[in-house]
């Protein structure tokens, strides 16, 4: 159903322009196929700039990056200044920090360019540290939206905002080490975060918890944002608080194979016609960067996934102006190429859009096939088409997958992730 389709699109046009992508929410089922220096006590980790947003409630860990933080200045029950070291970027560089050795992880890509700060953007990255001692705080330019915090493994949902605050992380707690985890739950539409301090109170930073091996790169659309997941129906308006990235197919899949994740994804983005059928900065021209605001700053790439998943096509064939087969074979085909040249060893997973229904399911399913079929004709064995199973549950914002369906899709990817690399 055309009119169907067009409210399932992975953006609904008010989120499109992204920058007033708003600022403030599952239930039926149908099977659906294809569809990082020593850190004294009692300090505060200062970063090495921005906004965030999303909210609700949910568990589990959207995987660790290689993006430490090492610490500069330090003193008893002041600030520690944080270098902020990351992989990638002409703006940062480095890896995860000295293992071993107290410090910040970061989650993602990361900026360190302004001076004192750390600057990350995109759905679900983050932050996370450990610590010896009672309470924790953080101080971050943010610009009143929400994130997901773990402490100790419970969740909860972390409401920001505008201009730099200092935020409470946790308090009262028992005395002995602790864990936390910090999360964007909404995408890069919103703007930056900006990481700028972390204070222990009497506390002592420890060593970060330890990355996972495994590594999995998610790209895509509002799906992989989890746009409106946390809507309560399909006629809900979308706004920052009904955004979960934590509670996606990407991150559910990422923490079931104990894989870190990075994700790449804006709403309303395609591979050449974004929702609406505009055609300005579709998600290929905006992957390179560290930061999407800022096309200056370019991820390095030092960090190597073993699976690259993509999630792209839906908002190109989402409304009437369709591309024309072979333009749209030739421009996912060139994506492909170019994320073998960053990812020499990765595996490249091409999902058949997971909300077209009808024959837009079936020029886009063609034409991916299409392009797979082109790269493994070239010699890539290392890359395939996959069009996921799973149950449609429910209704999230916008005729948007609901945490329901994206648990299900999840289920289903990390299925796929476990039979294609043995995990």
């Amino acid at each position: 159903m055309r009119g169907h389709s067009l409210r399932a699109a992975l953006a609904v046009s008010a989120c499109v322009a992204i920058a007033a992508c708003g600022s403030d929410g599952p239930p039926g089922a149908a099977a659906i196929e294809g569809g990082g220096a020593a850190a004294p006590t009692g300090g505060a980790a200062g970063a090495g700039g921005g906004q965030a947003g999303g909210a609700g409630t949910g568990s589990g860990g959207s995987g660790m990056a290689t993006g430490g933080g090492g610490l500069g200045g330090t003193g008893v029950g002041g600030s520690i200044g944080v270098g902020g070291s990351a992989t990638g970027g002409s703006a940062s560089g480095g890896s995860g920090g000295t293992p071993g050795v107290p410090g910040l992880r970061f989650i993602g890509r990361t900026d360190t360019s302004q001076s004192g700060e750390t600057r990350y953007a995109w759905s679900g990255s983050g932050v996370a540290f450990r610590f010896e001692g009672t309470e924790a705080s953080v101080t971050l330019k943010d610009s009143g939206r929400f994130h997901t915090l773990i402490v100790d493994g419970q969740a909860s949902v972390l409401a920001t905002t505008s201009g730099e605050q200092t935020y409470s992380l946790a308090s009262g707690l028992a005395p002995g080490v602790h864990e936390v985890q910090l999360y964007r739950r909404t995408e890069a539409s919103f703007g930056n975060t900006s990481f700028v301090s972390l204070d222990l109170g009497g506390g002592t930073l420890l060593p970060p918890p330890p990355a996972p091996a495994r590594r999995i790169e998610v790209i895509g659309d509002s799906i992989t944002c989890g746009y409106g997941n946390e809507g309560p129906d399909e006629f809900c308006d979308f706004s920052a608080d009904t955004e979960n990235h934590y509670l996606t197919y990407g991150a559910i899949a990422a923490r079931a194979v104990n894989a870190e994740l990075h994700t790449i994804a804006w709403s309303g983005k395609g591979i050449i016609y974004n929702y609406g059928d505009n055609k300005d900065d579709p998600l290929p021209s905006l992957y390179d960067q560290i930061l999407p605001y800022s096309s200056s700053l370019l991820w390095d790439f030092g960090w190597q996934p073993d699976v690259v998943v993509i999630n792209l096509g839906t908002n190109d064939y989402s409304t009437g102006d369709d591309p024309p087969a072979a333009l749209f074979t030739d421009e996912y085909e060139k994506f492909l190429i170019h994320l073998r040249g960053k990812y020499p060893s990765a595996t490249l997973l091409a999902l058949v859009p997971t909300l077209l229904g009808g024959s837009d399911l079936t020029k886009a399913r063609m034409t991916i096939e299409a392009a797979v079929g082109r790269r493994t004709g070239s010699g890539d064995a290392n890359v395939e088409a996959f069009a996921m199973s799973f149950t449609q549950t429910g209704w999230g914002c916008d005729y948007h997958p609901s945490a329901a369906t994206h648990a299900s899709m999840g289920d289903a990817l990390t299925a796929k992730l476990k039979s294609l690399k043995g995990w």
